[in-house]
């Protein structure tokens, strides 16, 4: 088996062992690689890279993951190395002088080594020049592309602070991971989850996954719920959701989908409430004033507690019109 059917081979044990998220072995396998000393070509061709990349981005052994990041930083260094070694320059013979005489005379006189002037007769004079070197195909554009970090093509986007999650909570999209993280992050304000023994990571983890399950995908709308619980978890004058939540009182299901009027404090409550009620009042105030009368039930609070309007609507002919005002909740209705 030759070296290249031998590296896909070992690539697509690699593969397998990250489908089946067992990567038992697979430390032996990387440390089979560590004595490559092929080619980069070679490495290109059989796309090994990838798969020992893809080990180190999935498997949560350290001693697996370090191994293969040695192994992917040695390979990039070959990126670096020529891939051959020029010829050593031979000067022309002299006139009367064979091939091989010239050989001979060149390994003894240190003069064609190190450019003195102590040249023989038959020397031709003048400055010594370097060879031009022929320019290899795979380094043609190597100028242009040196200031760049050379990546492997499975590099995913990262965000621009490393994630802190465990492994087992990463998801493999970074908006997803951020947003577990700053979830994880409000949870554990005040140092409540303690109290609860609670694993804060789990929690953010089911909180996120409810919020895309509901959403669909991580567009605005998503960012903008994720962002709507966190402000809220954090919030300390609103402790009691916090709490709620690391108790169990609020499911992770049910803090998913709540509103912003759901998720208020109780204090945020009662001045919404009074700043409505206040509303209400003067909404009424600013109608003419009728007649108060308990013979109108009304079909929302059921009390009797109304005020009434006649106004002609019709022909003169027709009788009036009449408008109720429940003073009680403000509903309005009318009777003809």
């Amino acid at each position: 088996m030759g070296p290249a059917e031998e590296l896909v081979r070992r690539g697509g044990k690699l593969d397998k062992m990250v489908a089946r998220k067992s990567t038992e072995g697979a430390l032996d396998l990387l440390k089979s690689l560590t004595g490559y000393r092929g080619g980069i070509q070679l490495l290109q061709t059989t796309r090994i890279g990838v798969a020992v990349n893809s080990v180190r981005k999935h498997c949560s052994d350290e001693e697996v993951v370090a191994s293969a990041k040695i192994l992917i930083k040695n390979w990039k260094r070959l990126l670096g190395e020529p891939q051959w070694a020029p010829a050593p320059r031979q000067l022309p013979p002299a006139p009367g002088e064979t091939p091989a005489t010239a050989r001979r005379k060149g390994r003894r006189d240190p003069s064609h080594c190190h450019g003195t002037p102590g040249r023989s007769p038959g020397a031709v004079p003048g400055p010594r020049r370097l060879p031009v070197l022929p320019v290899c195909p795979c380094r043609a554009n190597s100028s242009k592309a040196k200031p760049e970090t050379p990546r492997t093509p499975t590099s995913p986007p990262f965000s621009p602070s490393p994630c802190l999650l465990a492994p087992c909570y990463l998801t493999g999209d970074s908006v997803r991971d951020k947003c577990i993280e700053m979830l994880t992050a409000a949870l554990r304000v005040d140092d409540d989850y303690k109290e609860f023994g609670v694993n804060c990571e789990k929690m953010a983890s089911e909180i996120e996954d409810h919020i895309l399950w509901g959403n669909g995908d991580t567009d605005m709308k998503y960012r903008n719920r994720v962002r709507s619980r966190i402000s809220n978890l954090k919030d300390p004058k609103n402790p009691s959701l916090r709490r709620n939540v690391l108790c169990g009182a609020i499911l992770p299901s049910l803090i998913a989908r709540m509103t912003a009027e759901e998720m208020a404090s109780d204090e945020l409550k009662e001045l919404r409430n009074a700043m409505t009620q206040e509303a209400i009042r003067e909404h009424q105030m600013a109608k003419t004033g009728g007649t108060v009368t308990d013979l109108f039930q009304c079909g929302k609070c059921k009390k009797k507690n109304c005020t009434y309007n006649q106004v002609q609507t019709r022909s003169a002919d027709e009788p009036m019109t009449t408008f109720v005002l429940c003073n009680e909740c403000g509903n309005r209705w009318k009777v003809c």
